[in-house]
């Protein structure tokens, strides 16, 4: 059977194969189109496979937040250069799975792996796979995050680079419309101080007592009447950089971020949840 270059083209617009790669899998199927799109898919998981372990130093974070406020979703996905990560079939990627996360609320990324990819009987694992064969490079889906409020609003924020971003939970009886720039502002917040915890009680103890063993070190030679008074002003400094609600207010360094999101948002507002991601740092 004569392959022509019409043919050639409509496989490569089907999938995204290069066109060499479409004129073989045409004539190994004898031009059957459907065998040559399955030929094209094994040997792009091949060459995913192959790719597999190759360093992932860029990539993209991307977010997305429900209509009515109340949800979001994010995910960060890795590749081999920033170039590859500009590309449209990157970005849809992206775009899906970020969407997928916004549906289906995976409970971690391998839990999301071994879902089922949207409108196909593949995994999103597989899917993965697939779109590494095409783009050539190695693709990760390092992070992924969930966050709902039914007694608040969800908020987010993208850095210019579009390699760091935050998504953040707010109990509020604020609106939507009105909340939405200090939601905003929140996660920017999030995203330049990268935040260890949400209060005192989320930051690790075994890094608390790390800083305590360090405090009662320096003041050993103080007077003890005051040595565990020292200990405690240091450790509530410590504590002030690492728990989100105590530190400064980005845009406002007179009061904290949990002062401002009451200030902000009206009183019993406050900060439920919180995630970063960052990729190529």
């Amino acid at each position: 059977m004569s392959i022509t270059a019409s043919d050639v083209m409509s496989l490569r617009d089907r999938t995204g194969a290069g066109m060499m790669d479409c004129k073989k899998a045409l004539q190994e199927s004898g031009g059957d189109v459907e065998k040559a799109e399955d030929l094209l898919r094994i040997k792009g998981m091949k060459s995913a496979e192959k790719k597999a372990g190759r360093e992932t130093g860029e990539g993209r974070v991307l977010t997305v937040v429900s209509d009515d406020g109340r949800s979001g979703a994010m995910v960060a996905v890795r590749c081999e250069t920033d170039f590859a990560a500009g590309t449209e079939d990157f970005q849809n990627l992206l775009g899906e799975l970020c969407a997928h996360v916004a549906a289906q609320k995976p409970n971690s990324v391998e839990d999301m792996l071994e879902q089922p990819w949207s409108g196909s009987t593949s995994s999103v694992a597989e899917a993965i796979k697939e779109a590494t064969g095409k783009l050539g490079e190695n693709m990760q889906l390092s992070e992924i995050a969930y966050l709902e409020n039914p007694e608040g609003l969800v908020g987010t924020y993208i850095h210019h680079n579009r390699k760091v971003g935050a998504l953040v939970s707010v109990t509020t009886a604020a609106a939507c419309d009105e909340a939405a720039e200090h939601l905003k502002s929140l996660g920017m917040h999030v995203a330049f101080t990268n935040p260890a915890a949400l209060d005192r009680d989320g930051v690790p103890s075994e890094e608390v007592e790390r800083e305590v063993g360090i405090y009662r070190e320096e003041v050993k030679d103080k007077p003890e009447e005051i040595q565990d008074k020292i200990v405690q002003g240091k450790l509530d400094k410590f504590y002030a950089a690492q728990a989100l609600v105590e530190q400064a207010w980005v845009k406002d360094d007179s009061m904290s971020v949990a002062k401002a999101m009451e200030t902000l948002l009206g009183e019993g507002s406050g900060v439920a949840a919180f995630a970063r991601f960052s990729v190529g740092e």
